[in-house]
């Protein structure tokens, strides 16, 4: 019985790991040549992006993650892979760069809220005020 109880105790305290978007082969990579492949070639060989840039739809992202959680506790990124490929006005590739954790930024998101013009209402003015205005009209 107590070696079940610490069994059970062990295998909780597993990590867990798990894998997420695009799975790097760097032999597939290195198939796509600056200045040769455009952007079908990409997408034969890499499949379509993870994601595109937002001011930009001629760079293209391949993002990968793989996060170990532990218990109960947050899942905490332990490797990242991102691929950027960059095309020309033709749609022919013009550079690609691979990184990963290393190039990471931390940053805060701000949590500021905009402010909507009008009166901020109390709680006893939204209970109170609609009172008499729903009565009837005399006939």
């Amino acid at each position: 019985m107590t070696a079940a109880v610490l069994c059970i105790g062990i295998l909780a305290c597993t990590p867990r790991l798990d894998t997420r978007g695009y799975q790097f082969d760097p032999d597939t990579l290195s198939q796509i040549v600056p200045g040769t492949h455009t952007r079908d070639d990409v997408a034969e060989i890499l499949g379509s992006p993870s994601s595109t840039a937002v001011l930009d739809s001629e760079i293209w992202y391949y993002i990968g993650n793989q996060t170990e959680t532990l218990a109960f506790f947050e899942p905490k990124v332990t490797e990242r892979q991102v691929v950027t490929i960059a095309f020309d006005n033709d749609g022919v590739v013009s550079t690609i760069d691979a990184f990963g954790l290393d190039r990471g930024r931390k940053f805060d998101f701000v949590e500021r809220e905009t402010q909507t013009t009008g009166s901020k209402l109390t709680l006893m003015d939204q209970l109170l005020g609609n009172l008499g205005r729903f009565n009837k009209e005399a006939e």
